[in-house]
């Protein structure tokens, strides 16, 4: 049965489309008009390298069994949907229009699977050690997300990496690492058949007779998507420095020693929150993966850009670290680094907002 499922955010949230699609879902991308009529004419274009193939394959949305459109946020009709997905980057929420499809989501009762970086409050509100903790400081407006229920509200560790290519239009995504989308469950039973549902969907799914990469991996533990914030301090957040960003191959293995006691200790707060070894990847592995990211992260090319704001996974860890009784010197150092380029924008300009 074709499930229709809404996506905020059209640049990463065109990876889960294009697999839902892939699948035979249908698939509402929400984005800016000028997004939107683009992608309503053209289709999507995502780019991604099979197992043994030497080239990425453009997989276009018109192509394939599903049906895509996309819209803004003022003219979303909820009652079209089974599913929300959460792509874009946190700050990107705080937006007045996305503000109130927000409080009409949470208000329909939809369930929501996120995968951004940045989990969601009420997804952390799930997990009792940090259930009352105060973890607001590290959001650009909390406020967004008091309305929705936990049990609601799901977080997919988005470890597939993908950019969009700058010389391109805003409908192509490149893939450059196929890794897997992993899922937490809901609570309820019903939403977690749907998820299910779409993860067999798409493990299904071949092009010319060939495995697709990027799977949906559902799994009971609410802490597998946590493996992910391990990974963004000790790579993804030292991209940004003093000066020009550097790359994740750089930030990690320009002191391989380093990186692991990161690793290890974000790796140790996830334990003491209640994760299984068992749901987190081992850092040799990790360290593999980073050989060949030659980029330096998007958290760091918007810093880089000028943005006035990112998604703070690296002040989020510090602020649970801290209230654990477990700080850590380097990942206060990422913070304050962080902040700081941040800042010098706003020092520059007089504003953050241009």
């Amino acid at each position: 049965m074709a499930r229709n499922i809404l996506i905020l955010g059209a640049s990463y949230g065109s990876l889960l489309a294009t697999k839902l699609l892939m699948a035979g879902h249908n698939v509402t991308l929400v984005c800016r008009r000028k997004t939107a009529d683009l992608i309503n004419r053209d289709g999507t274009e995502v780019r991604i390298k099979l197992r043994d193939e030497a080239v990425h394959r453009a997989i276009f949305s018109r192509d394939l069994p599903g049906k895509l459109d996309a819209t803004t946020p003022q003219d979303v009709d909820l009652s079209r949907y089974d599913l929300v997905g959460l792509a874009m980057q946190e700050p990107q929420y705080t937006n007045h229009t996305i503000r109130v499809l927000m409080i009409k989501i949470a208000s329909a009762g939809l369930p929501c699977l996120s995968i951004m970086n940045m989990p969601p409050l009420p997804y952390l509100k799930r997990i009792p050690a940090l259930a009352e903790m105060d973890l607001e400081e590290a959001y650009t407006n909390a406020s967004v997300w008091e309305r929705f229920k936990p049990g609601l509200v799901t977080l997919c560790s988005p470890d597939p990496q993908a950019f969009r290519p700058p010389e391109e239009a805003a409908n192509v995504l490149h893939v450059g690492l196929p890794t897997n989308f992993k899922a937490a469950a809901f609570e309820d039973a019903k939403h977690n058949e749907l998820l299910r549902e779409l993860e067999a969907g798409i493990d299904a799914v071949t092009l010319d007779g060939k495995d697709v990469p990027v799977k949906l991996k559902v799994f009971d533990s609410l802490f597998v998507p946590l493996a992910k914030w391990s990974m963004l301090l000790t790579g993804n957040y030292r991209c940004i420095t003093p000066h020009e960003p550097q790359s994740i191959r750089d930030a990690v293995h320009g002191d391989l020693k380093l990186s692991r006691s990161i690793y290890d200790h974000v790796d140790s707060i996830a334990r003491r929150l209640g994760a299984d070894p068992a749901d987190q990847v081992p850092f040799e592995k990790y360290a593999k993966a980073a050989e060949s990211l030659l980029k330096p992260s998007s958290a760091a090319r918007a810093v880089a850009s000028g943005a006035p704001f990112i998604e703070r996974v690296d002040l989020l860890v510090k602020l649970v670290s801290d209230q654990l009784g477990a700080p850590s010197a380097e990942i206060d150092r990422t913070v304050q680094t962080v902040d700081q380029k941040l800042n010098e924008k706003i020092v520059a300009g007089g504003s953050g907002s241009e």
